[in-house]
């Protein structure tokens, strides 16, 4: 996608930003004391910088945070299309997520697409959200994990490249797009090969710096073949 495709598309919105309500327990782990997964929405603008959100946490940076998950944004269209899954409402921040954005398609947005968000800030889409038993432990339904994977609407981690405060209501823009064409949601039903390769191919082709995490498995399911 040229840039001036991406100048035409139409502005998305934050429809809520959540940060962490209250540390909760794991009991079922030794390695972890305690998970931040328990967001809830604010009303204040909130600065966002490259460790994440101002007044939120990570706990666990090896496998929910650091510089490439510094933020977590879930679509409302997913959350809405949950909702109606499970019968009950998935409310700001019940998985987890820092952003809640409506009409842009996170699923479908590239690995290294840049946005815009408010006046300020500017984030790079890095990888999707793997679930895990934190995550089937706070939502409390049944096979959540498997569930979650094969419906395949994870949201995305996010990259701050440019710090600043973000509200609810702010406008959200895609203001790049790579144009290899691999998407957040062709990692969860599984990698195949040509597909990594073309990721690895592109960034190395724009100079663009591809997340450890995203590279790992990109050469693991290269050397699968």
């Amino acid at each position: 996608m040229n840039q001036a495709m991406v100048d035409v598309l139409p502005p998305g919105r934050v429809s809520a930003v959540s940060v962490v309500h209250e540390l909760l327990p794991v009991p079922w782990s030794r390695r972890v004391q305690g998970t931040a997964i328990d967001k809830r929405p604010v009303t204040r603008p909130v600065e966002i910088g490259p460790l994440g959100l101002a007044g939120d946490t990570q706990i666990d940076r090896k496998y929910h945070g650091g510089q490439g998950k510094a933020v977590y944004a879930y679509a409302d269209e997913d959350a809405d299309w949950w909702g109606a899954e499970l019968g009950r409402e998935i409310t700001p921040g019940l998985f987890g997520e820092n952003l809640r954005l409506s009409g842009i398609d996170v699923t479908g947005a590239q690995i290294g697409e840049r946005w815009a968000i408010g006046p300020q800030v500017v984030v790079e889409v890095t990888m999707p959200r793997t679930p895990c038993r934190t995550f089937a432990e706070r939502m409390q339904e049944r096979s959540w994990v498997r569930r979650f994977t094969q419906v395949n609407r994870p949201g995305a981690y996010l990259k701050v490249l440019q710090s600043g405060q973000v509200s609810a209501g702010d406008e959200v823009r895609v203001t790049f797009r790579p144009g290899h064409g691999v998407t957040v949601g062709d990692f969860l039903p599984g990698t195949d090969a040509a597909t990594m390769r073309r990721l690895i191919d592109a960034f190395a082709a724009l100079g663009l710096e591809l997340d450890p995490d995203i590279r790992h498995i990109a050469e693991k399911a290269i050397r699968r073949g």
